[in-house]
């Protein structure tokens, strides 16, 4: 009796406690539809982990863009994008590059594209890439979507003949010379990195490219930043066997008709190109097809990427150009301007070059990160008409602050 009056008395306090406590701390265990833990296929994580709509791009955007560089993974960071957002609060920093498909090939959202979803190339970094753009907005920071193009090891494997291949492994034992290689994922042509590329003259690849900045377009992203929009320039050159450029072409108008193409495909939207920081002082092509000359009617910037650390020893007469920051940004502006300030183009692009902020060749502190603003600045004081920011780049995202000027 004891125990069953025991019983009683706890089934009773149990009820009890059911009205007491506050409805958010009960748990019904089968009904999915009110579920606090939601099974993977459920409604209710599906609504929890929606993405807003998209957005538009911002009403009055910078007048002179002021951006760091950010991967993928460090955008779909909350606690990065905090302290962007802090920084941007606190100094002059004003616009972020975020790479949406990077040097490996994978799209960073989930883009709702079929080619995206039949080459299996979507990692989701940024899960709601809508709600980031609009956190952005909200503090008027312009966003920009980088795009790496013709390195794609994801199209590459998912579509090998549009993809670069190795002679040496195209069966050549059992093949006439003039025989075509026989592709497959195997003959794939690899770079330094063992990375693999597209053809540059694959115009199935550019439609596939520009699928994805329309896309980011439409989610509200301010401009369209396009690097690796060349051929390959490591690896054993030598030995690349390409299915549509014939060889025979000079590179730099297969990428000038890529230009061409980019900007008739999207007549309204910003886009950038990428450049070699040696494309700024070059005539020649540097053996990949990029002249800056060739970009300045088709862009709305154009952003070599002026990295001291990249210059050659001898260039200047300096032993180790990266010791020299200011001297190296300069030279290669004044170069790039007169450029394009002798052109006759209707139109023209402005320039907006990367700059370096990472240890390379030299410890890179504020000081040397602020005397490449310096460089921009003196390049263009007699036209800054052609001048549209900078850029810095660090591959961990870790910045140097202190090179900002406060606000």
């Amino acid at each position: 009796m004891r125990y069953l009056l025991a019983f009683f008395i706890l089934a009773i306090l149990g009820i009890g406690a059911f009205f007491i406590l506050p409805q958010e701390n009960i748990i019904e265990m089968i009904n999915d539809d009110t579920l606090i833990f939601p099974t993977s296929d459920s409604p209710k994580l599906k609504v929890a982990n929606a993405d807003i709509e998209p957005q538009k791009p911002l009403a009055n955007p910078p007048k002179e863009i002021k951006a760091v560089y950010l991967t993928s993974w460090s955008a779909g960071n909350p606690e990065k994008i905090n302290y962007l957002l802090k920084i941007a609060k606190e100094t002059e920093l004003n616009a972020v590059v975020i790479d949406i498909k990077d040097f490996s090939g994978y799209i960073a959202y989930d883009i709702k594209l079929p080619e995206a979803e039949k080459y299996k190339a979507k990692e989701i970094k940024i899960p709601k890439i809508n709600f980031l753009i609009k956190r952005l907005h909200d503090e008027g920071i312009y966003a920009i979507a980088r795009i790496t193009i013709f390195q794609d090891p994801v199209l590459a494997k998912a579509r090998p003949e549009l993809a670069i291949h190795s002679k040496n492994r195209c069966q050549t034992s059992i093949r006439q010379p003039a025989d075509k290689c026989q592709m497959s994922s195997s003959t794939l042509w690899l770079d330094h990195k063992k990375l693999a590329w597209i053809d540059p003259a694959s115009k199935e690849a550019w439609d596939y490219n520009i699928a994805i900045a329309k896309d980011a377009t439409n989610r509200g992203f301010d401009e369209l930043n396009f690097d690796y929009i060349r051929f390959a320039s490591d690896g054993n050159l030598g030995d690349m066997e390409f299915p549509y450029w014939d060889g025979k072409s000079p590179k730099s108008e297969v990428i000038k008709n890529f230009f061409k193409y980019l900007r008739e495909q999207l007549p309204d939207a910003k886009i950038s190109a990428d450049f070699f920081g040696l494309a700024t002082i070059n005539n020649n092509d540097l053996g990949i097809g990029q002249i800056i000359e060739n970009a300045y009617q088709y862009f709305d910037y154009v952003s070599p990427m002026v990295y001291p650390s990249h210059y050659a020893a001898g260039f200047l007469g300096y032993k180790n150009p990266a010791n020299y920051p200011y001297e190296v940004v300069k030279y290669s502006m004044d170069s790039a301007i007169n450029k394009l300030a002798s052109s006759t183009l209707n139109f023209k692009s402005k320039l907006r070059p990367w700059l370096q902020d990472f240890d390379l060749g030299a410890d890179y502190d504020a000081q040397a990160v602020r005397k490449q603003i310096q460089a921009i600045f003196d390049a263009g004081s007699s036209t800054p008409e052609l001048i549209n920011g900078w850029m810095l780049w660090n591959p961990s995202n870790n910045y140097t602050v202190e090179a900002l000027l406060k606000e």
